[in-house]
């Protein structure tokens, strides 16, 4: 008997070993003959199969984090917001220049657009510095969207008048007042022929011909835009006001205060029309402010 035991147990040792070590531990308690082979086959063969198949569930997984960015959505409506400042109708400068005389052609009538009536507003426009003295008429806006400035032939007085934007405050209310002139009508100069010539601290006085009043402003500030600049929103709002540049009846300054706006034509003529506006603003005084001598 002691011999036939070391060869029994000496070739299932090495029938065990190469198939797995976890399985050794089993086969002893039961048939140590029938237990070696159908452990090898069965065991090595299921185990990859199965391996392989939890891999696979991880990656589905994966995709289904990546949809979850819908921030996109989000943009959208943060730029639509920004277009709607820009859609007010805008009130552009007026054509103060006056047509061009020129060599050969009769300017004995004004255009048509141009021959619409005139009203006439109650306040006079003095300038005592440039010795301007002039009746103010009362004035829309045109077919383009600009502050009119009506023309007329050659001996209409329109030229030495000055024109009141009504959609605008009324000078000496709280708010922006607009007056405009020409530079030159038909070769000829106009009431603002001399506007460049004002400097910070001039006095400028509308008086009310039904008051009686005077409403004095003092230069505080001389503007030269292009016609491209003066299509900026900010620019217009500053020669307007904030309410015609909207679209909107004339709404009081944020300070309280009373402002008034001078404008005609300069720099030089390019198709028929003047490329800059000259720009005068001012800015209401209660007192009598410092009057400026014309010079000779």
């Amino acid at each position: 008997t002691p011999t036939e035991q070391p060869t029994i147990i000496s070739p299932i040792e090495t029938v065990i070993t190469p198939s797995a070590t976890p399985t050794a531990t089993m086969t002893p308690t039961t048939a140590p003959t029938e237990a070696p082979p159908a452990t090898p086959t069965s065991t090595p063969t299921a185990a990859p199969t199965e391996s392989p198949t939890p891999t696979a569930i991880p990656t589905e997984v994966a995709p289904t984090v990546t949809p979850t960015p819908t921030a996109a959505p989000v943009q959208p409506p943060m730029a639509t917001p920004t277009a709607t400042p820009t859609s007010p109708t805008l009130v552009g400068v007026p054509e103060t220049g006056g047509p061009v005389r020129e060599e050969g052609v009769s300017h004995a009538a004004p255009r048509l657009a141009d021959a619409a009536p005139k009203k006439e507003a109650p306040f006079e426009l003095r300038i005592p510095s440039l010795l301007v003295r002039a009746p103010v008429l009362a004035v829309g806006s045109t077919p383009k969207q600009a502050m009119d400035a009506p023309q007329g032939p050659a001996e209409d007085p329109v030229w030495q008048q000055a024109f009141w934007y009504r959609g605008g405050a009324v000078p000496g209310e709280p708010g922006t007042a607009t007056i405009a002139g020409h530079v030159y009508g038909l070769g000829r100069p106009a009431l603002f022929v001399r506007l460049r010539d004002l400097r910070p601290g001039d006095l400028i006085i509308v008086h009310n011909l039904e008051s009686g009043l005077d409403v004095r402003f003092v230069v505080t500030e001389i503007e030269t835009y292009s016609v491209l600049q003066a299509t900026d929103p900010a620019v217009l709002a500053r020669i307007y006001g904030s309410g015609p540049v909207s679209g909107q009846k004339a709404q009081p300054s944020a300070d309280g205060l009373s402002y008034l706006t001078l404008i005609t034509c300069s720099g030089e003529i390019v198709h028929g029309s003047y490329d800059h506006r000259l720009v005068v603003y001012a800015q209401q005084v209660p007192g009598p402010a410092r009057t400026r001598v014309p010079a000779q």
